[in-house]
């Protein structure tokens, strides 16, 4: 098993440690600023990817189902395990508001999808895929009303979301799916390869971020919701996966690969959604590297253990 966790540790992190590399040095040699990549990830990547996905995949009806009340279940588990941390911890509104994007947003794309195709081929790649199609949504949704909610109200924060793009590139491709219709092959190319690049992007940000975590000096308040966060992320997700799973009676290959990529750390989009809505984005930023960084033993345990 150790030899199994190893193997799996190497052939991972070395592809995604390149530009996550490059994020760190950029920063440490260039002082990279970082607020205009996460503006085009948020306005120009992040609805390319959307749409490029959800015209392509392919999966059942039934699959597709037991993904989004997962999805759906486990967001919800997540959520009221923050808001019952917060509440407990007696954190003023921006730091429950960071706690909520830490426990409920996960690294599923950029690092979970490799994971996945390695430990469970490309039958596992294919579930893995509609997963992350939600999880995106779920991001430039709830992820938004989440990190929103720390200095706006309910009914501002609802606006917010349809203030990204991202809900209109779910809109265009379903009603285009559903038509049977295509963009122009021109346009179509180029969506595409907007779209590739929001990997590496968000993989150079990762890296940013985790070099700008170095300088970052957490007072006594933000030091309670980066515990409590890495408790929950860490310790916490993985069994409510679990206990979402079984109540929808998931089981097989994408049992495994719903487990592993809920299991996930912090994922990136929670540092941009902090940043916009000042929602304590130095805790998320920390939660951010050391939930990447624990997770480099703790998933490949995981996956063996699955398999």
């Amino acid at each position: 098993m150790i030899q199994s966790i190893l193997s799996t540790m190497l052939k991972v992190i070395i592809p995604l440690s390149l530009p996550i590399i490059a994020g760190v040095l950029l920063v440490v040699f260039q002082d990279l600023d970082t607020k205009p990549l996460l503006t085009m990830v948020l306005y120009f990547f992040t609805p390319a990817m959307i749409f490029n996905n959800l015209s392509t995949v392919q999966i059942s009806f039934a699959e597709l189902g037991n993904i989004v009340f997962f999805c759906v279940l486990n967001l919800a588990f997540m959520w009221a395990a923050s808001l019952m941390a917060g509440k407990l911890l007696k954190l003023p509104d921006p730091e429950r508001a960071a706690l909520t994007l830490i426990s409920t947003l996960t690294n599923s794309i950029n690092y979970g999808l490799p994971l996945i195709l390695l430990a469970f081929g490309q039958l596992g790649m294919e579930k893995a895929s509609v997963y992350v199609i939600f999880q995106i949504i779920l991001t430039n949704t709830a992820g938004v009303y989440f990190a929103a909610r720390s200095n706006l109200s309910v009914r501002q924060s609802v606006k917010s979301i349809f203030s990204l793009p991202a809900i209109y590139a779910v809109v265009l491709a379903s009603l285009l799916r559903f038509l049977r219709l295509r963009l122009p092959t021109d346009i179509e190319k180029g969506v595409y390869m907007v779209g590739q690049a929001f990997s590496p992007v968000m993989l150079t940000v990762l890296g940013a971020q985790m070099a700008k975590v170095k300088n970052t000096k957490l007072d006594s308040r933000h030091r309670v919701a980066f515990w409590s966060g890495m408790g929950l992320r860490v310790l916490i997700s993985p069994f409510l996966a679990l206990l979402a799973l079984y109540i929808l009676r998931i089981d097989g290959t994408l049992f495994s690969v719903l487990l592993i990529l809920a299991s996930m750390p912090v994922a990136v989009n929670a540092v941009i959604l902090a940043e916009k809505f000042d929602a304590s984005p130095n805790v998320v930023s920390a939660c951010i590297m050391w939930t990447t960084l624990v997770s480099f033993v703790v998933l490949p345990a995981l996956i063996t253990l699955v398999s």
